[in-house]
């Protein structure tokens, strides 16, 4: 992976996007469904694409949109839909395409009181508060991309249960969409924008008040108050940037905001690895101007662009390997400082994340639950209180409220990071300190994912692999314990895992490049990883060739 010497800077004003291009590709450019790339599709988070590549136009979001309404219409879903937006350009554009169809099909739909940027994880919040109080079922959508750079779009809807859709609902949608920009777009309902907004079918939410009076639920604010710790936030231009201030305001916490810019350039962040502005708090380059500043606080952290990750800071280490703060946060939860959550509450995590976690379970008295790629894989355990704490490598987590009760289906960085706050003040120490001593008495993990390049043809035949195919008896010089293409605790891994007493690895193709995706972990050094990675990689190109 070649670093850009524009990593961890601020991006030339020449390289920075044009908006005005942007949107005006968004209402001009109309895809061609014979081309597998402009056609919609649903990935683990939804639909995502650049309007310059007819990859996210207006004909997508009015097909997937008519095409959620249809899916309501069957299922009987007749409660309220929940909608909010992130601060990437696009988004705009497809909040009032999305409502222009929402309210044609007379769909009650639920905004922002000022019509502003609504984090994903407030939308999970929204939907399970709603459905908790038994008036109906209430649904959402969030268009965002997530962490994705600037020129993208994204768009995902979540079913009554709060959190992301299943891959038997997403091809349902996906499967209408195409339909209708195949040839049927006649069948859209629409209204004019201005009538829309003003209809009898859109009502204001106070999503901000809602979510915050509620935080004290799942988090104890009152020891951060108490022990008044200086705490650094960066929201990194997106949707919770209006959200910090009056959670501070709420709960009398020391804040202090480092950015409170909406650009949808995003000019004011540092770039990426790659040299592309990229909103994700789990890259050193991206969060460069929190992580010099680290030492000014007792705790600092970011979020992407629609608040569902987190990236915590440490004055201790900078920031944190997301599977090092998950290792944490497990710790620390499971160890005590939930009391009223069941006994047999698990640890959820995926097949990809670090093996500290398993060993966290392990000596928590916990039981693990393992499963593919996605947050939807953790929705039903949140919903029936069989997973205390779950996440994922990418930096997405949640936990059930201080009563054992669901918070949030969906990842909620929000909460992940004042839940960092409440662990270093009430374990006097930041969460590095906390990881170091976690290592040292659980054993310390070298991990890493790295992208190789691999065709469509490749990554085709690494999703068919079989345990059978892979002649592995032994890895890195250790006997190989099991090989998967299914997670322990169900579904498809969409690739495969080999593992052994002191490493694994796994690869998965990309979804959106012309890569496969390895990941590896070692549990005795930096030589012992490589050496996973070097055999991962020569028994994959020998299945390659064949």
């Amino acid at each position: 992976m070649e670093i850009s010497p524009l990593a961890g800077k601020l991006l030339p004003p020449s390289l920075l996007i044009d908006i005005s291009k942007l949107v005006c590709a968004y209402y001009e450019i109309s895809p061609e469904v014979g081309v597998e790339e402009q056609r919609v599709q649903f990935g683990t988070s939804g639909h995502r694409g650049s309007s310059l590549h007819a990859s996210f136009n207006e004909a997508h979001i009015l097909a997937i949109s008519q095409a959620i309404c249809d899916y309501r219409r069957e299922k009987g879903i007749s409660g309220p839909l929940f909608l909010g937006k992130d601060t990437h350009a696009l988004s705009e554009p497809a909040f009032a395409t999305a409502l222009e169809v929402l309210t044609a099909n007379e769909v009650e739909v639920r905004i922002d009181p000022d019509l502003g940027y609504t984090p994903t994880p407030v939308i999970s919040h929204a939907i399970l508060t709603h459905n908790r109080e038994g008036r109906g079922q209430a649904d959402g959508i969030v268009i965002t991309p997530s962490h994705n750079p600037p020129t993208d779009g994204g768009f995902k809807y979540n079913p009554p249960h709060g959190g992301p859709a299943d891959s038997q609902v997403t091809r349902t949608i996906e499967q209408r969409a195409n339909a209708i920009l195949s040839g049927n777009r006649s069948e859209v309902r629409r209204l004019p924008y201005e009538r829309a907004l003003h209809s009898a079918h859109v009502r204001r939410h106070d999503y901000l008040r809602s979510y915050v009076d509620d935080l004290a639920s799942v988090i104890d604010c009152a020891a951060i108050r108490s022990s008044g710790l200086r705490i650094g936030i960066d929201p990194l231009g997106g949707a919770g940037v209006h959200y910090w201030k009056p959670i501070a305001d709420r709960y009398e916490l020391n804040v202090t905001i480092l950015n409170e810019n909406v650009d949808a350039t995003f000019r004011f962040l540092t770039v990426d690895w790659d040299g592309r502005i990229r909103m994700d708090c789990s890259s050193p380059y991206a969060m460069a101007g929190l992580i010099d500043r680290a030492r000014q606080f007792d705790i600092a952290f970011g979020c992407d662009t629609d608040h569902d990750r987190h990236g915590i800071v440490a004055p201790s280490c900078g920031l944190l390997n997301p599977n090092h703060f998950l290792a944490v946060a497990a710790s620390y939860l499971f160890g005590g400082a939930r009391p009223e959550w069941k006994p047999e509450a698990a640890l959820g995590k995926t097949v990809v994340s670090s093996s500290i976690l398993d060993r966290v379970a392990q000596a928590a008295k916990r039981p693990l639950f393992e499963v593919p790629v996605g947050f939807k894989w953790f929705v039903e355990g949140l919903l029936s209180r069989t997973l205390g704490f779950a996440g994922e490598e990418s930096a997405g987590a949640t936990l059930l409220r201080k009563d054992g009760s669901p918070w949030t289906t969906d990842k909620d960085g929000m909460v992940l990071g004042l839940l960092a706050a409440e662990i270093t003040a009430r374990g006097g120490r930041d969460p590095g300190v906390f990881y170091q001593e976690i290592t040292g008495k659980l054993g310390n993990p070298f991990y890493e994912r790295i992208d190789a390049p691999a065709s469509q043809e490749q990554k085709k035949r690494l999703l068919s692999l079989s345990p059978e195919e892979i002649a592995m008896p032994t890895l890195a010089g250790d006997p190989v314990t099991a090989i998967l293409n299914r997670a322990p605790s169900g579904g498809e891994i969409g690739g495969i895992k080999v593992i052994t007493a002191n490493g694994w690895f796994a690869a998965r193709p990309s979804g959106t490049e012309e890569v496969y995706k390895l990941y590896a972990e070692s549990f005795r050094n930096v030589l012992h990883l490589r050496q996973i990675q070097e055999e991962a990689r020569s028994m994959l190109a020998k299945i390659f060739a064949r």
